[in-house]
């Protein structure tokens, strides 16, 4: 009686042990999958998420300087690129800035993102844009460019900042006034979990 009392208390003990481990499980998955699939509303990402993220065309596109870019210029490495359709006035200048800072500040990885500006031809001054930006792309707007154009979301917004992926693929955007500490920490995370670009 004794003995069977004993070995009764052991699969208490062991089922309350198996309840503690998976009762937490088996509740996470009800509630994820179950009725009603309550999903939490948090997001890791500052930028917008495209989805499905749009695969872009090859294009050779008018640099503001002279000559074209290859048309596979947006594969092999990440990419900013910043959308001005206007003049480049002190919130263009401070948005480029932010950009440069964005991509310096990925230290090591700065060498695998690339970034680009997409302006109007009287948008800024050449040389200028040269001097401070020596690595930027600079793309003179044309009818050449109308399918990239066509892909972006908010493109008849105000100026906004894209990020693209090694293929080819537009999958995040920002507002132009969109904290630079937050693309940053979003490019870091997607760099360190790359293997691509």
């Amino acid at each position: 009686m004794i003995r069977q009392g004993a070995e009764n208390r052991q699969r208490r003990v062991l089922v309350g042990l198996a309840l503690l481990f998976f009762a937490p499980l088996g509740l996470a998955f009800y509630l994820y999958y179950g009725y009603g699939a309550w999903r939490p509303g948090g997001r890791v990402n500052a930028g917008e998420l495209i989805e499905p993220a749009r695969p872009l065309p090859p294009l050779a596109l008018p640099l503001l300087g002279a000559g074209n870019t290859s048309p596979d210029f947006l594969k092999g490495k990440w990419t900013l690129l910043y959308v001005e359709p206007a003049a480049c006035g002190q919130a263009c200048r401070k948005d480029l800035y932010n950009m440069r800072q964005v991509r310096l500040a990925l230290d090591r990885d700065m060498n695998r993102v690339q970034r680009v500006l997409i302006a109007d031809v009287d948008c800024c001054d050449a040389k200028e844009l040269r001097e401070q930006h020596p690595d930027l792309v600079a793309i003179r707007a044309s009818a050449a460019d109308a399918p990239l154009r066509a892909l972006l979301p908010h493109r008849d917004d105000a100026p906004h900042f894209y990020l693209i992926d090694p293929l080819g693929n537009l999958m995040m955007c920002y507002s132009a006034d969109a904290n630079a500490k937050g693309m940053l920490e979003d490019l870091k995370r997607l760099l360190q979990l790359s293997s691509i670009g």
